[in-house]
């Protein structure tokens, strides 16, 4: 058996790395095709079955979609929440039914925009991942993990992370 060079073989390994990176540049921000959820967090209720809310970025690498509905692993409702009206201050939320991820866009779930408000859990512990399952008009149901952050005791932000 012939051994080839060494240059040869690091020139094929970086071929090999540019050609994966290549195929990675087309996608922004987060990677993979469809829908991908990121970032996903929950602030810890004051107690359980208190009003809380979780905060993610959803990108879509694929056809106009909308989020339909969400569960969490500890019961609850989760209704889909947005703004009355954009830039009016003082932000007034309600419920809504859907919300929309355009194509080849991120759609952030935060504080004065859309986000879920959930109601009615059962405990949620400082520290601890609990699931939360998005359920979308065409594309499959995804779950992913949420990290229960209590703001009180330093814990994260969305503005911090």
């Amino acid at each position: 058996m012939k051994m080839l060079p060494r240059s040869f073989a690091l020139v094929a390994a970086a071929a090999m790395l540019a050609a994966g990176v290549a195929g990675c540049s087309s996608r922004n921000h987060a990677g993979g095709s469809g829908v991908v959820v990121v970032g996903a967090y929950v602030l810890q209720p004051a107690s359980p079955g208190k009003a809380t809310v979780a905060y993610l970025d959803i990108r879509n690498n694929g056809t106009a979609d909308s989020l339909v509905s969400a569960s969490t692993s500890v019961g609850g409702t989760v209704q889909l929440r947005a703004p009355v009206a954009k830039g009016e201050s003082p932000v007034v939320m309600h419920t809504v039914t859907s919300i929309p991820l355009p194509a080849g866009a991120t759609t952030q779930l935060i504080p004065n925009s859309y986000h879920l408000l959930i109601s009615g859990a059962g405990t949620m512990h400082d520290g601890k991942d609990i699931k939360l399952t998005l359920k979308f008009a065409h594309s499959g149901p995804i779950t992913i993990y949420a990290l229960v952050n209590n703001p009180q005791n330093g814990g994260a932000s969305y503005f911090l992370n």
